[in-house]
């Protein structure tokens, strides 16, 4: 029995160790990506005082079906609407996916800006934003952007902001928490794996899907049709 006991304490010791290894570092690189992008995370009214902004960069999410921007992806474009219009930036990217014909989230985005007024030619579609990562190392390489304000919800906002200035971007953002929204429990605990996914990703410099090329966003948006 005591040989018995023995060899369960040393099994349990060898998945726990690791077990418990791999959480603190999962802690301690969702710390390090959140308390390096913090002082980047601004409010709308610090963002206008920034100089030299080329754009905001606005993060797809889901809609609903063929026209409708989901409530988080509405209050994203609200927000990057506010700061076009204050001159905080002088273009908009809205970067999401449009991968498949039956799911389009850039020109759903596009329409919404359109709508409020923008010009067509200050709208940018990145059709190929299939991730936080991907839309942000695009914005470096499709893009061309220097200093872009990204625009999404807080316990987002963080990884995006560190993502695209481990990548060399002089990035900053603003949230677009206007509301609550359902699930957010899910979200905030899928956001603790997905920040060590693209810590790594960075470490790795892993290319996105799709690269192409380059549209500056200093030029005219008209150019991302299609």
């Amino acid at each position: 029995m005591k040989k018995f006991l023995k060899t369960l304490r040393r099994g349990m010791a060898f998945v726990l160790i690791p077990g418990i290894l791999c959480c603190l570092a999962v802690l301690g690189l969702n710390f390090y990506i959140t308390s390096s992008a913090a002082p980047y995370i601004l409010t709308p009214e610090e963002a206008a005082q920034l100089e030299g902004t080329d754009c905001a960069l606005v993060l797809g999410c889901a809609v609903w079906g063929q026209n409708t921007p989901s409530p988080m992806l509405a209050d994203r474009l609200d927000r990057s609407l506010e700061l076009y219009e204050s001159g905080a930036v002088p273009k908009i990217i809205v970067s999401g996916d449009h991968g498949k014909e039956y799911y389009d989230e850039v020109n759903v985005m596009r329409q919404y800006c359109l709508d409020a007024g923008v010009p067509s030619e200050d709208l940018f579609m990145d059709h190929a934003g299939f991730s936080t990562y991907e839309s942000m190392y695009r914005a470096r390489e499709v893009f061309a952007c220097q200093k872009p304000v990204i625009i999404t919800q807080k316990y987002h906002l963080y990884r995006a902001v560190y993502t695209a200035r481990a990548l060399g971007v002089d990035a900053y953002g603003v949230a677009s928490d206007y509301r609550s929204y359902a699930g957010q429990f899910y979200r905030e605990a899928r956001e603790v794996l997905a920040r060590c996914k693209d810590f790594c990703y960075v470490l790795l410099d892993v290319q996105p899907t799709f690269l192409g090329e380059v549209i500056p966003v200093s030029g005219d948006g008209n150019a991302t049709l299609g």
